[in-house]
């Protein structure tokens, strides 16, 4: 196995802690998390967004496979009692499953191999290879819900994979967020369906790394899943929201 260099882990911290981007987090995300709850990061690469849920009083449960990034998220977080740091994949159901690196830039690690397909080829995604793999224990959404307590909220953020990650939840929670990207629309499509079959969801969505919503009220299922089919390619990614309450997701 070949792992992200230091330097690289460090670009990654330099970016998501940002002079100035930890205001604008809380700010988003005062909104779903409050003092005393939980929230789950996963995907929590360097913890900028576990950081955020810390500094609006809520526990946190930050998982992330990567071996570096775990250590990077030991550093930062060893000495919180308030966060509980998890070193695997999140899926569909407990075993094992292969995570495939990029060690130049390892935002996109992925467990699912339709997204490197999807990726080879396209425009935007120039350059990007995944040239390791590991193989790593795999827990699911329900078992973290049962080890940590009832999220207020839920960040998915796994390149390709939240679907299967949604597919190890069986109930609904108030609030949480997936990651979709222009190259695998499809993915978007089948995680707003698994979480329209969990509880009557209303939907908002962010684009890139931008924590403002794009649509004035929230949509159902159908609505959002048309809005991400008409986007350019060049809109590349963003997070999709979804809460019972729909009051959270105006703008």
């Amino acid at each position: 196995m070949i792992a992200p260099g230091a330097a690289i882990v460090g670009k990654s911290l330099r970016t998501y802690y940002a002079p100035g981007r930890a205001t604008a987090l809380d700010a988003f995300f005062a909104r779903f998390v409050r003092a005393g709850d939980v929230a789950f990061d996963i995907g929590a690469h360097v913890g900028d967004r576990t950081a955020s849920f810390r500094r609006l009083g809520a526990r946190a449960v930050a998982v992330e496979p990567q071996p570096p990034l775990a250590r990077a998220l030991r550093l930062i977080f060893g000495r919180d009692p308030g966060v509980v740091r998890v070193a695997a994949l999140v899926g569909a159901a407990p075993g094992q499953a292969m995570l495939r690196l990029n060690t130049q830039n390892p935002t996109v690690a992925t467990a699912s191999a339709d997204f490197i397909a999807a990726a080879a080829g396209a425009e935007g995604w120039e350059g990007q290879a995944w040239d390791s793999a590991i193989t790593l224990p795999v827990t699911t959404l329900d078992a973290l819900i049962a080890d940590h307590g009832d999220p207020a909220f839920i960040k998915i953020d796994v390149e390709g994979y939240e679907a299967v990650v949604l597919s190890g939840l069986t109930r609904a929670v108030p609030a949480l967020s997936f990651e979709f990207t222009t190259i695998q629309r499809d993915v978007a499509a089948q995680c707003l369906d698994r979480l329209a079959a969990l509880g009557p969801y209303r939907f908002n969505a962010c684009l890139g790394e931008e924590h403002r919503f794009v649509l004035v009220d929230p949509v159902d299922a159908r609505a959002m899943a048309a809005w991400i089919a008409g986007l350019p390619h060049a809109a590349n990614s963003g997070d999709v929201y979804a809460a019972l309450d729909e009051a959270v997701l105006r703008v």
